[in-house]
């Protein structure tokens, strides 16, 4: 496992698990957020998006998360991944969780976001939260659709994410790349 392209509702824990699934290998990760936005939540061109995305998915070693299937199809991320993750949580959970995460973050930048992005409630977001299982089936069967020489996982709970994260071994010595 080099490269981990994690995908999931807002909510259903990607960036943690991008975080943790760091920690565990070493292995550097990239919030997509991050690349997507400019602050005050602006939208960056599909060109500027697309060329951070695949710069990112050039190198060796890159644990992802974020949604972006069409972008992550065009950029070579799907396809450059060796370890596809999906979080399927419920709706009611992601929910609840987003909210949480608004009432405790509210008006600061956390660190998986883009600067000058700071948390903020906007019930766009929160439909976008509830409706979020219809993207779930597509990820879901682009994942089916894989090669059998990727590793492509559904983690459910809490508990799958533990034994997925108890497994992860620490990635050998990486090359230093000047670039980062």
């Amino acid at each position: 496992m080099k490269r981990v392209a994690i995908f999931g509702s807002p909510g259903s824990g990607k960036s943690t698990l991008a975080r943790h699934l760091s920690d565990r290998t070493g292995i550097p990760v990239f919030h997509l957020d991050k690349h997507f936005f400019s602050p005050g939540w602006v939208i960056r061109p599909d060109g500027v998006f697309r060329a951070a995305i695949a710069g990112i998915v050039a190198d060796e070693q890159w644990i992802t998360d974020g949604n972006y299937t069409r972008e992550s199809i065009v950029t070579g991320r799907i396809d450059r991944a060796d370890t596809l993750i999906l979080l399927e949580r419920s709706r009611l959970v992601c929910l609840w969780r987003v909210v949480r995460r608004i009432l405790k973050n509210y008006g600061q930048v956390r660190a998986d976001q883009a600067a000058g992005c700071p948390e903020r409630l906007d019930w766009n977001f929160l439909r976008f939260v509830w409706n979020y299982p219809v993207k779930t089936k597509q990820i879901r069967q682009l994942l089916h659709e894989q090669p059998a020489d990727k590793t492509t996982l559904i983690l459910r709970s809490n508990d799958d994410v533990n034994r997925f994260l108890e497994n992860a071994t620490p990635v050998r010595e990486r090359a230093y790349d000047a670039r980062r």
